[in-house]
C-alpha cells in the first residue's frame, strides 16, 4: 500500500471538527509530505471566529458531560480504543505522511496510543479523593475531584497519534471538553482520532478539532475566557509565552517542553547493552523527540570503545523515505533540516570532531546520523535542543563530574546511566536534577506511569498515569453534618 492509497482508504474529510460536524473554509494551508514534498491535504487556517465557534460547542457539551457515569465515560474510551485497532494501519500511513518517521515507529505510536487509552478507561473508576477526621463531632470531612472544565490541547507535530490521545483520553475520563489544536505540519492524524470518537459514541462538542496556526489558532485558545486549562506540548519558548498568558488569567497549565537528555555510561557499564539502547533512544522519530538521548556523558577510561561502537552502528543506520524499509526518516522540513546542519557546523567550527563516516542521504530533509566527540559542555551543541539525528560526546574523569555536566543544562526531563555498580546508579539517579531517570534503559517511558519534567521542560502536573487527574481535575472539600 503506498502512502497516497492509505490516506485515500483513511478518507479524512477536510475542514475543522466542531461541535459533531465538520466546518471547512476557504482560507486554507496544505499538509506536506516531507519525503516527497508533495502536498497530501489542505486543512483550514482557522482563526479567532472558529476558535470561538470551537470552545462554545465545547462548553455547551461540558454540562452534560460531566453529568455522564464513570462507567458510560470507560465504555466510549474502550471503544474508541477498539476503533484505533481496527484502523491502526490508516493511522500510521497518516503519520508517515504528514511528519516522515518511518513506517514501524508510526504503528507503533498507534500501539502505544491504544495502550494508553485503555489505561485511561479505567481511570475514569478511579478519580479518588479522601476521608478526613473532623473536630467536630457528627461532621463528615472528605475530598473530590471535579471536572477542571474545557480544556485548550495544544498537540506537537512529531507524534501526532499519541499527543492528542495523552491530552483527550484523560480528559474524557475527567469529565472535561476539549478543544485540540493540531500542530499545522501533522493534523490529520488528529482529525482522524476525532472521527474515530464520535463513531465511538462520544456526544458532539466535547472533542472539537481546529486546525490553523500557532499564532492565530494557539493563542486564541490560551487567552479565551471560556477555556478553564491549557495542556500544551512543543518548545520551550512557546511554553513560557502560553505558561505567561495563563497566569495572567489564573488558570492552570501542563506543559510538556524541550530536553537535552543525557545518558552517562561508567567505567563498568556493560557496552553490549548500552551502545543499541543509546543508539535507538538517540535515532527515535529522527531524533525529533524531547526526551531523545542528545549527549553521551562518557567515563574517559571506556570513550574510545564507546564512540567507535556508536559510530559504526550509526553508519550502518539506512536512511529515507519512511514508507521504505529503513532505519531513519527525514526531517519534519527543509528548514528543520538547515536548523539541525546548521548545529552540526557550528560544533565542528567550536572544535568538535564528526567520527561517523557516512554523509550520502537522499535529496530532501534528510541528515545522515551524526556522532560528534570532544565536545565540551560549553558548546553550543551540548546546551541546546538540537531535535535531530546528532549526538554530541561529552568525555568524564569520574561519576562526580557526569552529575556536574549532565546537571548544568536548563533542561531538566529525563536522564540514564549505565553501569553495573548498584551504589553509582542510585547516587547518580537522586542527584540527576530531571523528571525521570532510566537506569542501565534508554528513555522510552511507559503507559502507565507519570510522565514529566523540571527546569525547562515542564511545569505543571504530569501527564500519563493516575497523575493525570492532578491536571484535568479540581479538588472540592465537602463538609457533611447532620
Amino acid at each position: 500500500m503506498t502512502i497516497e492509497s492509505a490516506l485515500l482508504d483513511i478518507a479524512i474529510a477536510p475542514g475543522n471538527r466542531i461541535g459533531g460536524a465538520r466546518a471547512t473554509l476557504d482560507r486554507t494551508q496544505p499538509v506536506v509530505d516531507p519525503a516527497t514534498g508533495n502536498t497530501i491535504a489542505d486543512v483550514p487556517r482557522s482563526g479567532q471566529a472558529e476558535v470561538n465557534a470551537a470552545v462554545a460547542a465545547a462548553v455547551a457539551a461540558q454540562p452534560a458531560w460531566a453529568a455522564t457515569s464513570p462507567q458510560q465515560r470507560a465504555d466510549i474510551l474502550d471503544r474508541w480504543a477498539k476503533l484505533l485497532a481496527d484502523n491502526a494501519d490508516r493511522l500510521a500511513a497518516a503519520a508517515t505522511a504528514e511528519m516522515g518517521k518511518i513506517l514501524k515507529e508510526s504503528k507503533g505510536e498507534v500501539g502505544r496510543a491504544i495502550t494508553e487509552i485503555r489505561f485511561m478507561s479505567g481511570e475514569a473508576l478511579r478519580i479518588d479523593g479522601q476521608t478526613l477526621p473532623s473536630v467536630r463531632p457528627d461532621t463528615l470531612v472528605y475530598t473530590t475531584r471535579v471536572p477542571v472544565g474545557t480544556v485548550a490541547a495544544i498537540t506537537p507535530w512529531n507524534f501526532p497519534i499519541v499527543s492528542p490521545v495523552r491530552k483527550i483520553a484523560p480528559a474524557l475520563a475527567a469529565g472535561d471538553t476539549v478543544v485540540v489544536k493540531p500542530a499545522e505540519q501533522s493534523p490529520l492524524c488528529a482529525l482522524l482520532l476525532v472521527d474515530l470518537l464520535q463513531e465511538a459514541g462520544l456526544p458532539d462538542g466535547v472533542v472539537n478539532v481546529v486546525c490553523g496556526r500557532g499564532s492565530e489558532v494557539g493563542d486564541a485558545l490560551v487567552n479565551h475566557p471560556d477555556i478553564k486549562a491549557v495542556s500544551f506540548t512543543g518548545s520551550t519558548s512557546v511554553g513560557r509565552q502560553i505558561s505567561s498568558a495563563a497566569g495572567l488569567r489564573l488558570i492552570p497549565v501542563q506543559l510538556e517542553l524541550g530536553g537535552k537528555n543525557a545518558a552517562y555510561v561508567d567505567a563498568d557499564a556493560d557496552l553490549d547493552r548500552a551502545v543499541p539502547e543509546i543508539v535507538a533512544a538517540s535515532i527515535q522519530a529522527t531524533g525529533q523527540r524531547c526526551t531523545a538521548i542528545s549527549r553521551v556523558i562518557a567515563h574517559e577510561s571506556i570513550a574510545d570503545e564507546l564512540i567507535t561502537r556508536i559510530a559504526e552502528a550509526y553508519d550502518l543506520l539506512t536512511v529515507g523515505p519512511g514508507t521504505d524499509s529503513v532505519d531513519v526518516g527525514p526531517l519534519v522540513s527543509e528548514d528543520a533540516r538547515k536548523s539541525v546542519a546548521a548545529y552540526l557546523d557550528g560544533a565542528i567550527a567550536e572544535g568538535a570532531e564528526v567520527v561517523t563516516k557516512r554523509t550520502e542521504v537522499p535529496s530532501g530533509p534528510y541528515l545522515a546520523p551524526t556522532l560528534l566527540d570532544r565536545v565540551t559542555p560549553d558548546m553550543t551543541v551540548a546546551r541546546e535542543e538540537v531535535f535531530g539525528p546528532v549526538l554530541a560526546v561529552i568525555r568524564v574523569a569520574d561519576a562526580g563530574e557526569a552529575i556536574r555536566v549532565a546537571n548544568d543544562s536548563e533542561y531538566g526531563l529525563a536522564g540514564s546511566i549505565f553501569t553495573r555498580d548498584i551504589a553509582t546508579a542510585l547516587r547518580y539517579a537522586n542527584q540527576l536534577d530531571t523528571g525521570m531517570v532510566h537506569v542501565n534503559h534508554g528513555t522510552s517511558s511507559q503507559a502507565h506511569v507519570p510522565f514529566g519534567g523540571a527546569g525547562a521542560s515542564g511545569l505543571g502536573p504530569y501527564s500519563i498515569g493516575h497523575a493525570a487527574q492532578d491536571f484535568f481535575t479540581k479538588v472540592k472539600v465537602m463538609y457533611v453534618s447532620s
